[in-house]
């Protein structure tokens, strides 16, 4: 990959070097999405990962919105 810019390198990899958010898969509505947890139950939706193309356009799975989701109990 190539990365032409102008900025220094410093602030390119400036994000490679901080500690990531913890990310949970979760589904919810049959949507199987990548969620930061930000309450029990509640997460703030990254990026969805296996849906149909028509949810890429529901404002409610926009990156950013929070969603509710179950967690499964393994046992």
């Amino acid at each position: 990959m190539t990365l032409y810019t102008t900025m220094p390198l410093e602030l390119v990899l400036q994000h490679t070097e901080e500690e990531h958010e913890e990310m949970l898969e979760v589904w919810s509505g049959g949507i199987r999405m990548q969620v930061v947890p930000v309450a029990p139950g509640v997460g703030k939706v990254v990026r969805l990962l296996d849906c149909s193309l028509d949810d890429y356009l529901n404002p409610a799975y926009t990156p950013g919105s929070l969603i509710q989701y179950g967690l499964k109990v393994q046992s």
